[in-house]
């Protein structure tokens, strides 16, 4: 089992209606029937709808946020309340869907995205790699609907296009073997590299260095590149995973010193990111700590606050790990998936730095 199931996260959705919270069936055959996903342990289906055999399987997990938000108004950017719309009625605002896929709905959680955590994100991944990678599985995607403010972790407006456009791609054999992507405006991107830019506006997220994958025109997805995995993509093995350590991320700033290091510690993190100046620079009064903590096997890894760019590994093994292209959230995310699979602090220093090493030497 892999962390790297295909995920399309879609974005934002106002002036939606109340949730439906029981499962909506349209007629005798439903696609969860057909499928056999009613039988996943785990998995609550809330939305099904008739099965046509012609059509691509594409299952959504619906969490909440952003895209389940309704507010008074139908331009509103600030005053929406996240969170309160079911996946049934997601789906219903868009009946263009099922003319373009077999949808089975299953809402996971139906949280404003800030509150999303560790538990959420196990349990949707291996329930995405069940339903994605179980021998015979005929499922052909899977879509996260997600908010915006965390969606780079897991990973707008104008939500029913976006809606329509992730399950689109989701069915769409020219997207397979691509990774996570995250569909928003039109613009289709790696969820590996894209990060959300600006907190108001609706072009928001964008990999700033690397760029998109492809684009939608006229509701067809058009790539600009053949199917390829982001180059400095880890995956891990999460099967006898139950939970994720706790890592803290810490602001590096002028005056930053070894006090919040000894802080976080104490509270229990198993793990540090230090999201730090530039290319991920340290303060000297800090890194004494954080040298003897790396000493001990405590993992400390650098990263920038830039948010763009890369923190460059070096010859130098005994301090702490850089992050290379991963910005402080996903460094986060990826030494929390090192800890819970077992790594040693080589190895977690291998997977953030080694690719990226034997580029530069």
């Amino acid at each position: 089992m892999r962390f790297s199931a295909l995920a399309v996260l879609a974005a934002a959705f106002a002036g939606a209606t109340n949730a439906l919270p029981v499962i909506e069936k349209r007629g005798n055959s439903t696609a969860s029937d057909d499928l056999g996903l009613s039988s996943v342990q785990g998995l609550n289906v809330t939305y099904s709808s008739t099965y046509n055999a012609s059509l691509p399987n594409v299952v959504i997990f619906a969490t909440g946020g952003t895209i389940a938000g309704s507010s008074s108004s139908n331009t509103d950017t600030t005053g929406y309340q996240a969170g309160v719309v079911g996946v049934a009625a997601l789906v219903q605002s868009v009946p263009e869907l099922l003319g373009i896929a077999n949808v089975v709905g299953s809402q996971i959680s139906n949280i404003g995205s800030q509150d999303m955590n560790a538990t959420i994100v196990l349990k949707m991944a291996k329930l995405a790699n069940e339903i994605l990678c179980s021998e015979g599985s005929n499922v052909d995607g899977l879509v996260i609907t997600h908010g915006t403010d965390t969606a780079e972790e897991t990973l707008y407006f104008n939500g029913p296009a976006n809606l329509l456009q992730a399950v689109t791609l989701a069915g769409n054999p020219d997207a397979r073997d691509r990774g996570a992507m995250i569909v928003l405006n039109d613009r289709i991107g790696s969820a590996y590299y894209t990060i959300k830019t600006n907190a108001n506006t609706l072009e928001t997220f964008r990999a700033l260095e690397q760029g998109y994958l492809g684009m939608f025109l006229s509701s067809k997805a058009v790539f600009y590149y053949p199917p390829v995995q982001p180059t400095f993509k880890k995956t891990f093995d999460i099967t006898n995973v139950t939970s994720l350590p706790m890592v803290d991320v810490l602001y590096g700033h002028q005056d930053f010193d070894y006090l919040l290091i000894r802080a976080a510690v104490a509270d229990g993190a198993k793990g540090i990111v230090i999201a730090g100046t530039g290319a991920g620079s340290q303060t000297t009064p800090s890194m004494p700590d954080i040298d003897a903590l790396i000493a001990k096997g405590f993992p400390v890894v650098a990263s920038s606050k830039v948010n763009v760019g890369a923190v460059v590994p070096d010859n130098d093994k005994s301090s702490f790990i850089r992050s290379g292209f991963l910005n402080p959230v996903k460094s986060r995310m990826q030494l929390q998936l090192a800890l819970a699979c077992g790594y040693s602090l080589s190895e977690i220093r291998s997977s953030f730095e080694d690719v990226l090493y034997n580029y530069l030497h």
